[in-house]
């Protein structure tokens, strides 16, 4: 088996469980948060750091890697780990999503899309076909299906057409797959719509991947209706399977997919917004740009006990960032992805311990509160 995922904890009350996801790189403790690493590199970290951090498993994006630098490139290294020099696990996504969200710069039909590359303008076509074999040369640890992912807001009726499709391209894709020790998750579809979820989540479910995620969410829609959606689509799920939510990484929308059963999540909205000065501490979000902090000698938060917090003060990383220097991007990158890990600790925990339900009741309408805005 390329992965082997085992269940060691479950909340009596809930869905939330605890887990161990094995591949030929070592073992992620589940719940777990994969830190985008789109173009084979988290932005502004290295691969020590993240180590250092505690990080098993990061995200890479097919669609990207394939524009730039090509996949011979990453296969005359010996693969993606080899290229960029890390030593855990990866997980590419198909870049379904980008190729979609190009809008009027590609063109769909059930062969697969073509598309017009935002980088030189060139040309291309990605099929379920091409882009299996695609992450069989890059050497990730999960691939992802190509799949095709409807907007929100969006009709039932293309939601649909997208849902079928996805299926029938997830069907090619696992026949197309030839790496044996690279696991091949397909991405359930299916809008907000439970009907369609569930359709979807049972064809794919019949076709015996190796996990199954849940696409076309964080897409825009109210985080209760994302909630909801997570309620009725993962009880369609395989048990002993790994349940995967793409693009959510705020702390209040991580705790409550690992409530609904979530086992992975992605999301670059860590990183993103480390970049612009905003963190993530224990008291909410922090703009470190506001002129308040311009003499505050005190960490970014008080209760975190990264590098970071315990040598440079609020004013030096303000300074840092209105001076231009790369620096403040590094240090707030560095925090945000050691707060979420901390968080994702913290949940692991209280399953382990028998006392999640009492650590959700505390949490979740603290972290609704400081986080509820954003997904």
């Amino acid at each position: 088996m390329p992965i082997n995922f085992k269940i060691s904890a479950q909340c009596p009350q809930t869905a939330a469980r605890r887990g161990e996801l094995k591949t030929s790189r070592g073992t992620v403790q589940t719940p777990a948060f994969m830190p985008v690493g789109t173009g084979g590199t988290v932005k502004a970290i290295t691969v020590d750091e993240l180590k250092e951090i505690g990080v098993g498993l990061i995200l890479s994006n097919c669609y990207h890697l394939f524009l730039r630098p090509g996949v011979e490139i990453i296969a005359r290294h010996g693969g993606l780990h080899s290229f960029m020099n890390w030593p855990g696990s990866i997980l590419t996504d198909s870049g379904g999503f980008q190729v979609f969200s190009l809008g009027g710069m590609r063109k769909l039909s059930d062969d697969g899309v073509s598309f017009t590359s935002h980088i030189d303008g060139s040309t291309h076509f990605l099929s379920p076909e091409r882009v299996a074999r695609l992450q069989n040369v890059i050497g990730s640890d999960i691939a992802m299906v190509l799949d095709q992912c409807p907007p929100y807001p969006c009709s039932h009726e293309e939601v649909k057409v997208a849902v079928d499709r996805t299926t029938i391209w997830a069907r090619r894709a696992r026949q197309a797959h030839l790496r044996e020790n690279q696991a091949l998750f397909a991405i359930i579809q299916g809008g907000v719509y439970n009907d369609l979820r569930r359709q979807s989540a049972s064809e794919l479910v019949d076709l015996e991947f190796d996990g199954y995620a849940i696409g076309g969410l964080s897409v825009g829609e109210p985080k209760e209706l994302m909630y909801e959606t997570l309620h009725y689509t993962v009880p369609e799920l395989p048990v002993e399977k790994v349940h995967y939510l793409m693009g959510v990484g705020s702390p209040d929308a991580l705790l409550e997919g690992v409530k609904y059963g979530i086992d992975i999540f992605d999301c670059v909205l860590p990183t993103r917004i480390a970049r612009n000065g905003r963190v993530m501490t224990s008291g909410g979000y922090m703009s470190i740009r506001n002129s308040i902090y311009a003499t505050d000698l005190s960490p970014l938060d008080e209760a975190c006990s990264c590098p970071v917090c315990q040598s440079y003060s609020r004013a030096y990383i303000r300074h840092l960032f209105n001076a231009g220097e790369i620096l403040g991007l590094r240090l707030t990158t560095y925090h945000n992805l050691y707060y979420l890990e901390q968080l994702m600790k913290e949940i692991r925990s209280a399953l382990s311990e028998n006392r999640f339900e009492e650590y959700y009741r505390i949490m979740s309408p603290r972290l609704g509160k400081l986080y509820g805005g954003v997904v």
